[in-house]
């Protein structure tokens, strides 16, 4: 079925179960030799859930939006992690099929657009025929390929708080070659710094490193308040990336994973607080 509004979306999903399908990049590699779902739905015609827009002070994603869309959006500094996470997804034609919410929905631990969207507090909107509501994408996601999204709702936008102008991010992702990998660790910084270098606000993700991507509280409260420089950023300590658990896989070793981890993260923060990646 390929339905021409998200109302009758809705309706179709509350009568019965049905494969959601936008991009198809996630969906119909995961058929490998599996015969295909019973009925699946089309939303690629929803121009509702697409496009990126200042609303009520905060940026609306439409979920239907395309990675090759937010690389090319007319975005704040602060959201150059995720524009330059939605450089590393797959390769250009899986850009320009793959949606913002193909890649939440599937909740893979090493969805590139995930840490970024942690560290930008975001949001994502679920609707259904009975309403609308808001969940913080870390209460989204609540493990591998496993969501809170109802079989009833869609993900029809993501909500970013229009962030400060000061604010700068980055986003790094280490993997076996440059292009189409997984990754086998990826950071996200941002941050909000002074012209001196001193950090107002810091949030910080790490993805490929736990079963879910994970902020890192503990180290967000140390850089608060305090001026980036080698002591601040190079000693980043163990407990501090205790929330993280990676596993050892054929891509890596649990022990390397986190010494990535670290790396990835000086190397962020460095670049955020020196004016990010220009995206």
């Amino acid at each position: 079925m390929r339905p021409d509004s998200l109302k009758q979306a809705t309706d179709l999903l509350a009568a019965r179960d049905y494969t959601i399908v936008c991009g198809g990049t996630d969906v119909f590699p995961g058929l490998v030799d599996r015969p295909p779902p019973a009925a699946m739905l089309d939303l690629s015609r929803l121009d509702e859930i697409r496009g990126i827009a200042d609303q009520h002070g905060a940026i609306r994603i439409g979920g239907a939006t395309t990675w090759s869309e937010i690389a090319a959006a007319p975005l704040l500094p602060a959201f150059d992690a995720l524009k330059e996470a939605a450089r590393e997804v797959g390769s250009v034609q899986i850009q320009n099929r793959g949606t913002v919410a193909g890649n939440l929905c599937n909740a893979s631990p090493a969805a590139d657009g995930v840490p970024p969207l942690l560290a930008l507090d975001a949001e994502v909107e679920l609707v259904s025929s009975c309403g609308t509501r808001r969940l913080a994408l870390a209460d989204f996601i609540l493990g591998n390929r496993h969501t809170a999204r109802a079989p009833d709702e869609i993900l029809s936008a993501v909500f970013v708080r229009k962030p400060h102008a000061c604010g700068r991010s980055a986003f790094l992702k280490l993997g076996t070659r440059r292009y189409l990998v997984i990754s086998i660790v990826m950071a996200a910084v941002v941050v909000d710094c002074a012209p001196d270098h001193t950090i107002c606000d810091a949030r910080v993700a790490v993805g490929s490193a736990s079963v879910v991507a994970t902020r890192l509280p503990a180290l967000e409260a140390r850089l608060r308040g305090r001026p980036l420089d080698a002591d601040v950023a190079q000693t980043i300590m163990a407990e501090e990336l205790a929330p993280l658990s990676p596993i050892d896989d054929v891509r890596a070793t649990a022990a390397y994973r986190m010494d990535v981890a670290r790396e990835l993260i000086t190397r962020a923060l460095r670049q955020a607080c020196e004016g990010g990646a220009h995206a």
